[in-house]
């Protein structure tokens, strides 16, 4: 796949402005820049990762995330997104809705959902009433993303009752998920109570054609993977676009990509703090339950086993504030983009925090 056409993230090029931006704006979308300043024409939003840091516990990963959703709903980001993964030890967001309704509970507008649940591991009937129940609680501000793949290795899908089949029957079940919340129910005699009725938004999540064409088929936004799976981003997006097919939810297609930020005051700081979370994740990734020290770790990146973890993060954008802005102002017309869903990637909450806000600040975001 070619490179982001547009600035180079380390040696940002001319700045971009958009003029005519409506002072109606919904929530994520940003300002109209000053002249001279980048600018991103698609709103903002955050894929929270929860992660547990080195020396971290899980209860401080998650007043990190409530933080960092309170910060997001004030300075204007359009949703904030939690992920389902199982036995990852730097990931705490395993039980997606619990985390969801205790943010939710801790926050007052900002849309908050699963991005995504992984629907075969669960029966449609208990995640319908999972987000009915977020929905009835918290209403208006619910999203349900679903993706096939198990979000864990082969033994801890058997460890999840997981049959290896399932995903096979993932259009069948999105479809019989979709019932239970706008009706009518494709299960005759059983409904979704709370969740029947919610017309709780689906997304189809993916980073493969397989998710691109389900999405367009039933009319659904779809949300590509980009941020560490990113090779097919724009043969599925183009393939979305073409075969969509209006539906009672959506009109028209909607693309959200995901991308990596690393926004910092200095870009000195940008980078150690990417190398710091490339080094976390070669831990994740072949450490076998092991920390690498910051040299064993970066002998691996640097090796052809570590390359891949290079090619997963190849949608990065690390820098002070407006070289951050200036890449993904270029990111968005390279993947078709109508939303970009960034994740800062930061081993520290308070790095974490300063990214979410020098991003906001440089998009000109509206304050809540």
């Amino acid at each position: 796949m070619d490179s982001i056409t547009g600035p180079d993230r380390n040696n940002p090029g001319s700045a971009v402005v958009v003029p005519n931006v409506p002072d109606h704006r919904e929530a994520g979308s940003c300002a109209t820049p000053t002249k001279g300043q980048p600018a991103v024409t698609v709103p903002l939003s955050i894929l929270d990762l929860a992660t547990i840091g080195k020396g971290q516990t899980a209860a401080e990963s998650f007043a990190g995330s409530v933080a960092m959703a309170q910060l997001a709903e004030k300075l204007g980001y359009r949703r904030v997104w939690y992920a389902e993964h199982h036995n990852m030890s730097s990931i705490a967001s395993s039980a997606t809705s619990v985390l969801i309704a205790h943010v939710a509970a801790h926050t007052d507008s900002i849309r908050l959902g699963a991005g995504g649940v992984m629907l075969p591991n669960h029966s449609p009937l208990t995640i319908a009433e999972q987000f009915g129940t977020l929905e009835t609680l918290h209403p208006g501000r619910i999203d349900l993303g679903l993706g096939r793949a198990p979000g864990s290795d082969q033994n801890t899908m058997r460890a999840l009752r997981r049959d290896p089949h399932s995903a096979d029957t993932f259009p069948q079940d999105v479809l019989e998920l979709q019932g239970y919340l706008t009706g009518p129910t494709r299960v005759q005699g059983v409904e979704a109570t709370p969740g029947r009725g919610t017309n709780v938004p689906l997304y189809i999540l993916g980073s493969s054609l397989f998710g691109a064409r389900l999405a367009a088929q039933l009319g659904l936004p779809y949300a590509f993977a980009s941020h560490f799976a990113p090779n097919a981003l724009q043969d599925a997006v183009a393939l979305y676009r073409r075969e969509f097919k209006p539906s009672e939810q959506l009109a028209a297609p909607h693309v959200i990509a995901g991308v990596n930020v690393v926004a910092a005051d200095a870009a000195s700081d940008a980078q150690e703090m990417l190398r710091a979370t490339m080094r976390a994740r070669v831990s994740l990734f072949f450490g076998g339950g092991r920390q690498f020290t910051d040299d064993e770790a970066d002998m691996i990146l640097d090796s052809p086993q570590g390359q891949h973890v290079s090619q997963m993060m190849k949608y990065s954008a690390v820098g002070t504030p407006d070289a951050v802005l200036d890449y993904l102002d270029g990111f968005a017309r390279h993947s078709d983009a109508d939303e970009l869903i960034v994740a800062h990637q930061s081993t520290g909450t308070a790095e974490r925090l300063r990214s979410v806000e020098l991003l906001a600040e440089a998009a000109g975001l509206v304050r809540v």
